[in-house]
């Protein structure tokens, strides 16, 4: 029913803080989530999903917790998600502006993705230094430069191209989108993929994300009729 789920991981700090919990202790417990999610998609032979890990505007944040995020949390707990995920069949993608992609995490990144290119399970997509208009922009520069050196004539332009030339290429635009933290809105998150795609909003925050609310948003998006603009 669904070849491609995609989450906006919201709310780890808002959780942590209800605990009386330091902001960044809702990282740890969100990591967990994202297993979770994984360990459903693959239950549910979902092809792909994709993951905001991490946007563009996610950089304004303060310096401690962004070394948190990338030393601790890349570096220690995704070390054994990659072997898990070579356990299970996951192929795991960064993508985003690769540009922004910090030096401390660009070779981790790419060891990942090494080890699974081959796994056929599911793809993972961790959304990372990403941003929806930050993409779109990115891909009408390279069709700009096609058409000025003559690769391409301006009448060649169609969705289908432009979404070659986005960073998810090769991808199905999502089905579902699930956002928890109770806000309704996608946040930059997917911004041209996610034309026709079903929203499902949660009051609960990342870490709470549970198997009861993966197996809710999966029984509406079953009574949904998807018209397409139609």
């Amino acid at each position: 029913m669904i070849k491609h789920l995609a989450c906006i991981m919201s709310g780890n700090r808002t959780w942590a803080k209800r605990k009386g919990w330091l902001p960044l202790m809702g990282y740890k417990p969100g990591v967990q989530t994202i297993r979770r999610v994984i360990d459903f998609c693959l239950k549910k032979n979902i092809a792909y999903l994709s993951l905001y890990t991490f946007s563009i505007e996610n950089f304004k944040r303060p310096e401690d917790e962004k070394n948190y995020l990338f030393e601790v949390l890349v570096k220690d707990e995704f070390n054994s998600m990659v072997d898990e995920a070579c356990q299970n069949g996951v192929r795991m993608e960064f993508l985003g502006d690769r540009a922004l992609f910090p030096k401390s995490v660009v070779s981790w990144f790419e060891k990942a993705e090494e080890r699974t290119a081959q796994l056929k399970n599911l793809t993972v997509n961790f959304m990372f230094c990403y941003g929806g208009r930050q993409e779109i922009v990115h891909a009408a520069k390279v069709l700009a430069h096609k058409v000025k050196t003559g690769e391409l004539q301006e009448s060649d332009i169609t969705p289908e191209l432009f979404s070659q030339n986005l960073w998810t290429t090769g991808i199905p635009d999502p089905d579902l989108i699930i956002r928890p933290d109770g806000e309704k809105r996608l946040s930059n998150f997917l911004s041209y993929q996610s034309a026709y795609t079903e929203l499902y909003f949660l009051d609960c925050m990342w870490p709470g994300l549970s198997d009861e609310h993966l197996e809710e948003a999966w029984n509406y998006f079953g009574t949904v009729k998807r018209n397409f603009g139609a």
